[in-house]
C-alpha cells in the first residue's frame, strides 16, 4: 500500500468512527456486517493502517453513507491525490518517515506559510545552498546521503512550478540572509536566486528586519499547510533536528495564524524585502 501519511490517516480514521457512531452500530457490529477482524476496523479508525480503496466503498455502504461529496472527500484522505505513487519514494530509506510525510503533505497542499529564522527555505534553495546546508545541520552523514537528500530538497520544488503552483508566503528572519552558509559565493547566488522567485505571481517574500527586535515567532520555524476542499486537515508543521512535529488542533491553527499574520505585519514591504536582499548580496565580500 502506497505511504500515506499518519496525519492523513488519522482524520480518515476520525471521520469514519464519528459516521459508526451516528449510525449507531460499535465497532464489533461494523466488523461482523463486513466480514472483517474486529481488530481491522480498530486500526483503520486509530490511523494505524490505511484503508484500500474497495475497502472503503463497502465501509461507506455498511455506515450508510450515501452523500456523494462527502464520500469522495474522504476517499482523497485515502490515497495519494494524482495517483500513482510519490516521487520520494524512490528514495526509501534515505529519507525518514516524518520527511516523507512533510513532503507528501507539501506537495498537496494549495497554500504554505512558513516562518524562517536561521535558514533559507527548502523550496527556496539553490543547490549549492541546499548541500551547504545539509553538511553542517547533518554532520557525519556518508556522500552518498547528501547526494541524495540534496536530490529530494531540489525536486521538492517542481510544487513552485507546476500548473497549479503552492502559494507560498514565507516570512525570513534578517538572519537568514546574512548568515553566509556555504561562503560568499554560494551565499550571493542565493540570494539572487530568492530575488528571483520572489518576483514570482504566487510567492511572496517579507523580511523581519533586526530593528523589530523581539517577535513571537523567536521561538522557531514553522510551516502552515492549507489543502483544498478539506479545511479540517490543515496543519502546523514544526520542524527538529531528526524529525517533524505536526499540530492538528483548532486551537494550535489559529495561535500560529495569528502569529503568522502579527509577524507579517512588523515585516518589511515585498519591495523593501528586496532592496534589502539586494542590498546584503552586493555587499558580500567587500570589506567593511
Amino acid at each position: 500500500m502506497r505511504h500515506i501519511p499518519l496525519v492523513r490517516r488519522r482524520k480518515l480514521g476520525e471521520e469514519l468512527r464519528r459516521l459508526r457512531r451516528e449510525a449507531g452500530l460499535t465497532s464489533g457490529e461494523t466488523a461482523r456486517l463486513l466480514g472483517w477482524h474486529q481488530s481491522k476496523v480498530s486500526r483503520i479508525e486509530t490511523g494505524v493502517s490505511g484503508v484500500k480503496a474497495g475497502d472503503l466503498t463497502v465501509l461507506f455502504d455498511a455506515l450508510g453513507l450515501g452523500d456523494p461529496h462527502l464520500r469522495s472527500l474522504l476517499s482523497s484522505l485515502a490515497e495519494r491525490t494524482g495517483g500513482g505513487p510519490g516521487w520520494w519514494e524512490a528514495y526509501g530509506g534515505a529519507i525518514p518517515t516524518g520527511y516523507r510525510d512533510f513532503i507528501s503533505l507539501e506537495s498537496q497542499a494549495s497554500t504554505a506559510h512558513t516562518l524562517e529564522t536561521s535558514v533559507v527555505p527548502g523550496l527556496l534553495q539553490t543547490p549549492g545552498y541546499a548541500r551547504a546546508v545539509t553538511r553542517a545541520a547533518l554532520d557525519g552523514l556518508p556522500a552518498s546521503t547528501v547526494d541524495a537528500l540534496v536530490e529530494v530538497r531540489l525536486a521538492r520544488q517542481a510544487v513552485l512550478r507546476s500548473a497549479t503552483p503552492l502559494r507560498l508566503h514565507a516570512v525570513l528572519d534578517e538572519a537568514v540572509l546574512r548568515r553566509q552558509v556555504g561562503g560568499p559565493e554560494v551565499m550571493r547566488e542565493q540570494l539572487r536566486r530568492l530575488a528571483e522567485l520572489a518576483r514570482l505571481p504566487h510567492v511572496c517574500l517579507q523580511v523581519l528586519p533586526f530593528t523589530v527586535g523581539g517577535y513571537v515567532g523567536l521561538a522557531g520555524p514553522f510551516v502552515i499547510f492549507t489543502f483544498p476542499n478539506i479545511a479540517d486537515l490543515d496543519l502546523v508543521v514544526l520542524d527538529h533536528l531528526t524529525n517533524s512535529l505536526f499540530l492538528e488542533r483548532k486551537e494550535d491553527l489559529e495561535a500560529y495564524r495569528a502569529a503568522f499574520t502579527t509577524m507579517r505585519g512588523h515585516a518589511l514591504s515585498t519591495a523593501d524585502s528586496l532592496d534589502l536582499i539586494a542590498g546584503i548580496g552586493a555587499g558580500i565580500g567587500t570589506v567593511p
